[in-house]
């Protein structure tokens, strides 16, 4: 059995969040000060609903890759919930808090991934 690479978890990760209408789906290619992922996926929702479809769609979809979910932060009720796969970090907001917490801006310095397929 092949290691999914870091680059297609992240990528395997946006197209699945994108499948079920993930709003603004970025994939960012962390800089090398930041040692604890290579890649982070953000997308919001703009339901509790829709971001629990959204979060069980992106494990479903690695889990079908052979990729193993290390940690989830956040659950039911949350309107941010994060799913770490070493590597990858996946973060699912409500669009009130991801404009709140704004990762992009914080990590301006990371390089954007085309994901489509």
């Amino acid at each position: 059995m092949t290691k999914t690479s870091a680059v297609t978890i992240a990528k395997v990760a946006a197209r699945a969040a994108d499948s079920k209408k993930a709003d603004n789906v970025q994939v960012l290619k962390m800089p090398e000060v930041m040692v604890e992922a290579e890649y982070f996926v953000i997308c919001s929702a703009s339901t509790h609903v829709q971001l629990r479809v959204i979060v069980d769609e992106v494990i479903a979809a690695l889990q079908q890759e052979g990729v193993e979910l290390l940690r989830q932060e956040g659950g039911p009720g949350n309107s941010w919930i994060l799913l770490d796969y070493g590597a990858v970090i996946v973060h699912v907001f409500l669009e009130e808090d991801r404009h709140y917490y704004a990762l992009e801006r914080l990590w301006a310095d990371a390089q954007p991934v085309a994901w489509h397929a």
